[in-house]
């Protein structure tokens, strides 16, 4: 898309004394230390994919194209952590996902402490990923009770743990379960329940226990682990349930943080200062991401995409990388008493090697997620573990490099709704929507042709510009086609977690779409309501795509006290139809135009191109 680069404003910068965005001659990403950094911070990778990846031949090389051990590279470039997860005897499973049973992450422990490394061992309690969405009890203890659960937990929990301590590995942090929103061995530990979590509470204090039991010195903190971590009423409701049943020797508080997925680095701000002073608890990320590129490299659909590189805060670059990872580190950094321990990057060694896939037969959803390339050689953005932390390097404040133009359609008589924000792009590739205020609010124009409005950005001595093209029958809905990558326009009520935005083909018309999935059964109502409309017949229409199970699926349009509906029937992916409500008469000059959803667990579809225009 096409931007406008801020010459004046860089140029102001420099004559008024103030530090150049370029960055130094030796530095191929810039990474301003972090002031006041804990000494012991926790510089940390999720690395348990390492064994299956070397299994099938993976290799790995520095920055500067050297080969070498995956772990030696980390090392050299400032980690001081791994994570290891374990799961109950992978080969009950489907197998893949790295299949890390106990033997394998004794063998990475036991490469990372040869290296001075610390390690995070993490249970699952699963033959396979253990997730919000799956949570299954083990084969070996589906038959068990909830007492002879609580005792399979401990006693697992128990006989790894002195496992490692008699080879001499004992682990320098422990983690009972994994994102544990749902709860975990499902059905007894299945949240939310009927019991408050009482059985749920029980399983978390068998593994808690088993591990104060096998070290009464208490030389490994505990840590228990949540997906979300901007969603600061789940964490609220989940350790105040776990209070309320008497869990509390626990040390630490982990998160899962990804911001194309979770939302603004301010709302994981808030909620890490919050849980922390009302727990009393220490906070580490225990996940986090970024991408370097929207790229795929073998094929499989990839988690981070271009609608994902939107909301993430910081663009898909190395360079965006290295700020998107070292942000996660200041804000641990700005907790009040130095609770942030420090974060763990997840899978940063998982470029596409083919055999080392999520599950057996596929592929890797992650590779342009990973910190080495599709080669497997390092990218510069390692340097950010070391870079944060050293206090000589310079300060570099970043800069504005480009307003993302703003165009707009709409109709002859009907004011057009401006943005309240525009997406501005900085030296360093982190991105901000900042506030901006027009020298006309919500402007009319009588005759078809091109307009422009002046606005001025917040904080920016810069203006930016509103290109409208004003026609007859034109759309009047703003950002329908969710080519924006965002909601702006829209409000959703109800089942807020079902909806997201998705791009590339097949699941979006344009750059983007509204795509809905949930494990559970669920309801949303998206829409968006005009105002200004002169007196009229009106047309809503909407384009969709979708698996075409829902039980009941409409467009809807109101008027006044007036609605007209229209059921919308999918049949399958990348099948897309358009569904129209005609002859809508407004009066009174407002309608509001609503795609309402009730969906079967596992529904899924898109929206796209929602239109709403004057027929006569």
């Amino acid at each position: 898309m096409k931007t406008k680069t801020l010459r004046n404003l860089v140029l102001s910068a420099l004559a008024a004394g103030a530090i150049a965005w370029g960055l130094p001659a030796e530095a191929a990403v810039q990474v301003n230390p972090i002031p006041g950094l804990r000494q012991d911070f926790i510089m940390g990778a999720d690395v348990s994919m390492l064994p299956a990846m070397e299994a099938v031949g993976a290799k790995f090389s520095d920055t500067d194209g050297t080969r070498m051990d995956e772990l030696q590279i980390m090392k050299n470039h400032g980690v001081n952590w791994i994570r290891v997860r374990l799961w109950n005897n992978p080969k009950d499973g489907p197998g893949g996902g790295g299949d890390v049973d106990e033997a394998r992450a004794l063998a990475l422990t036991k490469r990372a402490h040869a290296l001075v490394v610390m390690v995070l061992l993490f249970f699952h309690y699963r033959v396979f990923w253990a997730e919000p969405g799956q949570q299954h009890t083990p084969m070996a203890w589906a038959n068990d009770d909830e007492d002879q659960l609580v005792q399979d937990v401990y006693d697992f929990t128990k006989k790894v743990f002195t496992d490692f301590q008699q080879a001499g590995e004992q682990p320098e942090m422990v983690q009972i379960g994994n994102e544990l929103k749902s709860g975990m061995l499902w059905p007894i530990g299945r949240l939310p329940s009927d019991d408050n979590g009482a059985a749920f509470s029980r399983l978390m204090n068998a593994g808690l226990t088993a591990v104060r039991d096998c070290d009464p010195e208490r030389k490994t903190p505990l840590m228990i682990h949540l997906p979300d971590g901007t969603d600061n009423d789940l964490y609220r409701r989940f350790f105040d349930m776990l209070t309320e049943n008497g869990v509390t020797d626990y040390d630490i508080i982990g998160l899962s943080y990804y911001p194309f997925w979770h939302g603004a680095f301010s709302k994981f701000q808030e909620n890490v200062d919050d849980i922390s002073a009302r727990y009393d608890k220490d906070i580490v990320v225990a996940e986090t991401a970024f991408g370097w590129t929207t790229e795929d490299f073998d094929g499989a659909s990839n988690h981070f995409d271009g609608a994902k590189a939107r909301k993430a805060g910081v663009l898909p670059t190395v360079q965006g990388q290295a700020t998107g990872l070292r942000t996660v580190m200041e804000c641990l950094s700005k907790i009040p008493g130095g609770r942030g321990l420090g974060s763990f990057y997840w899978e940063p060694d998982w470029y596409a090697v083919p055999g080392a896939g999520w599950k057996n037969g596929e592929g890797n959803n992650w590779e342009n997620l990973a910190m080495f390339d599709e080669h497997g050689k390092a990218l510069d953005s390692w340097d950010v573990y070391k870079d944060v932390a050293d206090q000589s390097l310079p300060t570099i404040a970043p800069t504005v490099t480009s307003i993302e133009p703003v165009k707009l359609a709409g109709g002859t008589g009907v004011p057009v709704q401006l943005p309240q924000t525009v997406y501005v792009t900085f030296s360093d590739d982190h991105t901000e929507d900042l506030a901006v205020t027009w020298e006309q609010d919500a402007p009319a124009f009588d005759a078809a042709g091109s307009y422009t409005v002046h606005g001025t950005v917040a904080g920016i001595p810069e203006t930016v510009d509103a290109s409208i093209t004003i026609a007859q029958g034109a759309n009047l809905l703003q950002n329908g086609d969710f080519d924006t990558m965002t909601m702006e326009g829209w409000t959703i009520d109800g089942d807020k977690g079902a909806v997201d935005l998705k791009s590339g083909k097949g699941d979006a018309l344009g750059a983007g779409a509204l795509h809905y999935w949930l494990g559970t059964p669920f309801h949303f109502t998206v829409y968006q309501t005009v105002t200004g409309l002169p007196d009229g017949r009106y047309t809503a229409e909407v384009s969709t795509q979708g698996k075409g199970d829902a039980v009941s699926y409409r467009l809807v349009v109101t008027s006044g006290d007036v609605e007209k509906s229209a059921d919308i029937k999918d049949t399958g992916w990348n099948v897309w139809s358009t569904t129209r409500v005609k002859d809508i008469e407004v009066r009174g000059g407002t309608a509001t135009v609503a795609i309402d959803l009730t969906g079967k667990a596992d529904d899924w579809g898109s929206i796209d191109n929602v239109k709403f225009y004057r027929q006569d």
